[in-house]
């Protein structure tokens, strides 16, 4: 196998032992610790306690020498927030002037699939001043449409903008840039191969955890990327406090494979628990977050008594 398809596999099945051996021997042929790495983690969890103690000293032994070396090729700037066998596979970066170039450098990373952006050290998220007269937020003053447009988001499997103002033109801009990309890529593959017709329909769906609390997307930013291909497939969706309200709900309905829903601090009412409970996902919801607050009193009592929910979930809402 060709080692960018190697890499490709990882990325799409980072679970495949297998796969990684076979990683590591290349590794290992050309001098790169990592090769070693990869069969001392390996071995590590095959072999008792006494032998896994050892393994673990000689673990930490490579990674304190080498470490600095294989986090030399990522931009200053970006923070590895976690690593599978020495190779970063989530980075932090601060928004700025220069981000998008910086998570570009980033994401060329072999197995970069997980992005985190923070926002400035100075923004204050909790500003009421936000939001309109109507409860709808006010376009973001430190983070640019047009910049987050232009971000290749494609390899990602984890998206993180929590406290990130992006408004809802950043959403948006999220949701064309994607959706272009994806398109354009399609066509880009199907010229290559002679192959006839294609649509952007057929965008492969790789975010699967999206979290944008306080991001102050409203209802229009959320139904953007409700309607991007790109983001269909998400399994995991934060998000807490976004001015998201019963109108908004129905947008959730495009994620058909939602597992977990952060809906917390969005005012959705009694009318938004009814949309929620029409969704396609609610019967294999696993994780739900709301408060009593954001429903009301008769949507708690909606939720306690709802056979749309799973039995556990209903539970809950049975106790508070």
């Amino acid at each position: 196998m060709e080692i960018a398809a190697l890499e490709q596999r990882l990325r799409d099945r980072p679970g495949d032992l297998a796969s990684w051996r076979a990683y590591g021997d290349w590794l290992s042929e050309r001098g790169d610790a990592r090769g070693a790495l990869i069969r001392l983690e390996q071995r590590r969890a095959r072999v008792g306690a006494v032998e896994r103690e050892a393994l673990e000293r000689e673990f930490a032994a490579l990674v304190k020498e080498h470490q600095e070396g294989w986090d030399a090729a990522l931009p200053t700037g970006a923070t590895v927030v976690e690593r599978r066998y020495g190779f970063a596979t989530k980075v932090a970066i601060e928004w700025s002037e220069g981000a998008p170039v910086l998570i570009e450098q980033a994401l060329r990373g072999p197995f970069v699939t997980a992005l985190r952006v923070t926002a400035p050290a100075q923004e204050d998220y909790w500003d009421e001043s936000f939001f309109d007269d109507d409860g709808e937020p006010l376009p973001a003053s430190n983070v640019e449409a047009g910049a987050l447009a232009t971000l290749n988001l494609a390899r990602l499997t984890e998206l993180d903008l929590s406290y990130l103002r992006i408004g809802a033109l950043g959403a948006k801009a999220l949701a064309v840039s994607m959706y272009l990309r994806s398109d354009a890529e399609s066509l880009a593959t199907l010229a290559g191969s002679g192959a006839p017709g294609g649509s952007s329909g057929d965008a492969q769906q790789r975010i699967e955890a999206l979290d944008l609390r306080y991001s102050h997307i409203g209802n229009s930013g959320l139904a953007a990327l409700a309607e991007a291909p790109f983001f269909g497939g998400i399994r995991r969706l934060r998000l807490q406090s976004n001015a998201i309200t019963a109108a908004g709900v129905s947008s959730l309905h495009r994620f058909e494979g939602l597992a977990e829903l952060d809906l917390r601090y969005n005012a959705i009412g009694a009318e938004g628990v009814q949309a929620l409970l029409a969704a396609p996902f609610i019967g294999s919801l696993k994780r739900l977050l709301l408060y009593r607050e954001d429903v009301g009193d008769d949507g708690a009592r909606t939720l306690a008594r709802a056979p749309q929910l799973p039995p556990a979930l209903r539970s809950y809402w049975r106790s508070v």
